[in-house]
Order: C-alpha cells, then sequence, then structure tokens
C-alpha cells in the first residue's frame, strides 16, 4: 500500500493531537498511560510529540479512554480552524492551569 504525503493541516492536527494527550495525560507517567492503553510507550511518544500525525482510530480510542477524553473531545479539538481558542475540556483546564 502506498502511503500518500501528510498535508501541512494533517501535520498540523497531529501537533494539536499530541498536545491534547499530553494535557490530558497530566502527570500520570507517559509509561502507565501506555500500557493502560495497551499501545507501546513509543507509539504514544511518537503521537504526543507530533511524530505520528494520523495515528490508527483503534490507538487514539484506546488512548482517550484511560486518560477519560471522549473521541467528541478529541475531534473539537483537533478539528478547530488554525487560530481558534481550544474548547474542550482538557483546552479550558489548561488555559485556567496557565493563567494562574
Amino acid at each position: 500500500m502506498v502511503r500518500l504525503p501528510l498535508t501541512p493541516a494533517d501535520v498540523e492536527r497531529g501537533q494539536r493531537l499530541g498536545a491534547l494527550l499530553r494535557r490530558a495525560r497530566g502527570d500520570r507517567s507517559m509509561l502507565e498511560t501506555a500500557l493502560d492503553a495497551r499501545v507501546s510507550p513509543e507509539t504514544l511518544r511518537k503521537i504526543e510529540s507530533g511524530r505520528v500525525a494520523t495515528p490508527a482510530f483503534s490507538t487514539i480510542a484506546a488512548i482517550a479512554d484511560v486518560l477519560g477524553l471522549s473521541l467528541d473531545e478529541v475531534w473539537a479539538e483537533i478539528s478547530r480552524p488554525d487560530g481558534d481558542e481550544a474548547t474542550t475540556r482538557v483546552g479550558r483546564n489548561a488555559r485556567e492551569w496557565l493563567a494562574s
């Protein structure tokens, strides 16, 4: 199977996804999160760093479940237009934390 090159929009979505997962993970260890989601720590690290911009749906669903995120929240965060402020529960919590 030939994989098409990623568009700049794909890369941006991957970066937003990684940032969302890092915020949602908080102080929880990457190892614990990955093992609970049944993915490798290396996979989680690559997703969080944006190196894997288009991870498998089942991978994201498993990680989101472990972190207590709904897939609606994940989709809302990664699909928002550039420049829009994050509107998810995790995004609001991160803004409140940064403001304090």
